[in-house]
């Protein structure tokens, strides 16, 4: 679609992320339409840095950037922005970014470095203005033992997360703060203040400290949640992370006080940097900023009976949730956009650390390309196998990961109920591998429902909306389903099966998926969400545009908003709307209500995809409709993909796995423990920032011979026919469910339960 500009003279809105690889910025205007994008690019725009995918990676589980280029893209982000758009437009600035932390050295606290508006940023905020120059980010899991110390003290998980609503993940900001203490004295000795990355991106745009928000804080893991702004830092950990009852005052100190009025109103004004330096206008409002998986949540605006599926370096999904009701199954949050007259909402999480990582190492390890590892992931039965009781499973913990594998690490497979050290046949691995991760989120899931934690109407029993309504026009909705029998009453447990939940019962699933992430580009990714969940899947129309240029990455092609960034953007709206008393209703209404009053207004005209950059063909989002096959119609081989898999089936052998690929591949792998092992000695795992490298690396031999065949581009997810509204909002749908293949999954949840439980027990 030809982008256009804005209405002259229109309102803008800007939103910042500070992804793991690129600062990014969107801009809207007064009725949400994309008027600019822009992105630094830490790689190549700052090569000096020497970062692969904006991060240092040392062998073990060490993931780390540099603070110092954060300060420095946001120098050159701003004069893009200066120099392409009319930023005295901007009326509000909101924004996003990646959990990390930054630490400041005491010099400049307690108040915010004084800026010069003749020099750049980083020209000012040099290194040695942080105590710890490269900050872990998300994927570094050395504070794993930190965290679960600090569960320990508290009396174990449930207690934990009773307290201070989540237990035990290497991202807790309490891990990394004791093991600062326990490693880096000096760090520690020199610090003055310690900021999350989202308030650090908005005290550098606002020109003073700003605190974080309440629902940041509650990822923390030392802050207790208490209703109508009552909510304080809990003590007892602070002075077990500080050691002392005096350094527990100190680190008080260094985190300064939460905002907790919900994100509804101005936290701060732009800077006088900026204002003097690129002409913003002097009381633009600086909204709340957010973790960047909270904000892309916010921009789906998802309904009470939808869930968030982010693939990435770290898979989430994200619901709402009615009530604070926290548990060591799932984490929850208040909801970082509402209004303190509004009746209290909150978001529940779940969360896998084991993403990205596995699924490029068994792409490495079993096929050449991401395109055979999506026709794999097709054409092999769900479960691995075609016989009902020999079903294969996988679990690939490369990285401690949530409750309850928070202390497993390695690589585990099972035949007929049988640990083994390798599939016999080894073309089951990627189909087994990504069925894994999301049959775990499917199993955490119900397990949640199951506490009560979304309410006494769960799943799409829960509130409805004119999305859901709508969305039931293109396809059977969930009362109108047919297949699921009701075995027992809503949530009823499965005494039988020996669970705590019926896994035949869809009615407390999700009503529908919308998904971000280079993952869920991959068609067979996506049909295997779908049939799991038994629910269709929809996924951002920028999203889809983007992927037909760049399917395998998680960064958005150029001219393509981050959807963080647009979550900022729409904040940034809303806040603005709120003081000039045009806002109508939550965050959500009020974002569903400009973007109607958009497709109305522009004659039904799709949401713009992007800005610039290249223009898309086939993705069904802006074009005619796509085809392509769902469900247990996935596995039927067409003419030319038994072409393309003549290959794989020279090296695969025969059913045994008997073949080149075969004896390669035990060689390689050995055994789960030897998998692990060898992993790490021989090298680093593939970053976790990128899903994959470029598709047309070159792969060798054995004998260092370049490999014959080459390889060929993964096809991406095209459009399905979408209802009015969720076109409306940016979205569009690439599955359908198929309750036979439901039914199918929901019969093996015991066993994959089973095995689970003999993994946590560390019966295997």
């Amino acid at each position: 679609m030809p982008p256009g500009p804005s209405k002259s003279g229109q309102a803008l809105f800007l939103g910042l992320e500070l992804s793991t690889d690129q600062l990014r910025a969107t801009i809207v205007d007064e009725n949400l339409e994309l008027v600019g994008v822009e992105a630094v690019d830490f790689d190549t725009a700052l090569s000096e840095y020497q970062t692969q995918g904006g991060i240092f990676t040392t062998p073990g589980d060490a993931y780390t950037t540099p603070v110092d280029m954060w300060v420095k893209a946001l120098d050159f982000l701003l004069e893009e922005i200066s120099r392409n758009h009319e930023v005295s437009r901007i009326k509000s600035i909101g924004g996003a970014a990646q959990p990390a932390l930054v630490w400041w050295k005491s010099t400049p606290v307690p108040n915010f470095p004084s800026l010069d508006s003749r020099l750049p940023l980083h020209s000012q905020l040099s290194p040695n203005t942080f105590s710890l120059p490269n900050t872990p980010v998300a994927q570094d899991t050395f504070s794993h033992s930190h965290a679960l110390s600090i569960e320990a003290m508290l009396g174990g998980p449930d207690h934990m997360a009773a307290r201070v609503g989540t237990c035990a993940n290497s991202s807790l900001v309490a891990a990394q703060i004791l093991r600062v203490r326990e490693t880096s004295p000096e760090t520690w000795a020199r610090t003055g203040r310690v900021q999350i990355a989202s308030a650090f991106l908005a005290s550098l745009v606002a020109g003073t400290w700003i605190g974080m928000g309440e629902a940041e804080a509650c990822a923390t893991g030392m802050y207790v949640y208490a209703s109508g702004g009552q909510g304080h830092w809990d003590d007892e950990v602070i002075e077990y992370i500080g050691g002392s009852r005096e350094e527990a005052w100190r680190v008080r100190g260094w985190l300064g006080d939460v905002d907790v009025s919900g994100g509804g109103r101005r936290v701060a004004t732009v800077s006088r940097y900026l204002v003097d330096r690129y002409g913003f206008e002097p009381d633009a409002i600086i909204a709340t900023f957010t973790a960047d998986y909270l904000s892309t949540y916010l921009s789906l605006v998802p309904s009470p009976s939808d869930a968030v599926l982010s693939f990435g370096p770290m898979d989430f999904l994200l619901t709402s949730a009615p009530h604070y009701l926290p548990n060591r199954l799932y984490s929850v949050y208040p909801h970082p956009a509402q209004d303190p007259s509004e009746k209290r909402k909150y978001i529940v999480m779940l969360t896998s650390r084991n993403a990205d990582v596995p699924r490029a190492l068994v792409r490495d390890m079993y096929t050449k390309s991401w395109s055979a590892f999506d026709r794999l992931v097709s054409v092999v039965p769900p479960g691995g196998s075609i016989g009902l009781d020999d079903k294969l499973f996988s679990f690939w913990l490369l990285q401690g990961d949530s409750h309850p594998l928070s202390h497993v690490k390695g690589i585990f497979r099972f035949e007929t109920g049988v640990k083994v050290n390798e599939f016999r046949d080894l073309r089951a691995n990627p189909r087994c591998l990504v069925e894994s991760q999301v049959l775990s989120f499917r199993v955490r899931w119900a397990r949640m429902s199951a506490t009560g934690a979304l309410g006494a109407a769960v799943g799409r029993a829960r509130g409805s909306s004119s999305l859901v309504t709508s969305s039931t026009a293109a396809s059977p909705g969930p009362g109108q389903r047919t297949g699921t029998p009701a075995i027992g009453p809503l949530g009823a447990p499965a005494p039988g099966l020996g669970l705590s939940f019926d896994p035949y019962d869809s009615s407390s699933l999700p009503a529908r998926i919308l998904s971000t992430g280079a993952a869920i580009n991959f068609p067979a990714v996506a049909s295997l969400v779908s049939e799991l969940f038994n629910a269709p899947v929809f996924v951002p129309t920028t999203q889809l545009d983007s992927a037909q240029i760049t399917p395998h990455r998680n960064a958005p092609a150029k001219g393509y908003p981050g959807r963080a960034a647009l979550g900022g953007a729409y904040v940034a709206r809303w806040v603005w709307g709120k003081e000039r008393g045009t806002c109508r209703g939550s965050f959500e209404e009020e974002v569903r209500r400009l973007l109607a009053k958009r497709w109305v207004t522009s004659g039904g005209t799709p949401f713009r995809t992007h800005i610039g950059g290249e223009t898309p063909a086939g993705s069904g989002a802006n074009t005619p409709y796509g085809t392509r096959r769902t469900g247990f119609g996935a596995a039927v081989l067409e003419e030319e993909e038994e072409d393309a898999l003549e290959e794989l089936e020279r090296l695969g052998g025969d059913a045994f796995g008997e073949g080149e690929l075969a004896v390669r591949l035990r060689t390689a792998t050995g055994s789960s423990t030897a998998t692990t092992t060898g992993t790490s000695s021989s090298g680093a795992l593939p970053s976790t920032t990128f899903t994959t490298p470029d598709l047309g690396t070159a792969t060798t031999s054995p004998a260092g011979e370049p490999a014959a065949t080459a390889t060929t581009a993964l096809m991406p997810v095209t459009a399905l026919p979408t209802g009015e509204s969720e076109t409306q909002v940016g979205l569009a749908k690439i599955a359908e469910p198929d309750v036979d293949a439901f039914m199918a999954y929901a019969a093996i949840v015991p066993e994959y339960c089973r095995l689970e439980g003999m993994l946590v027990k560390a019966l295997v």
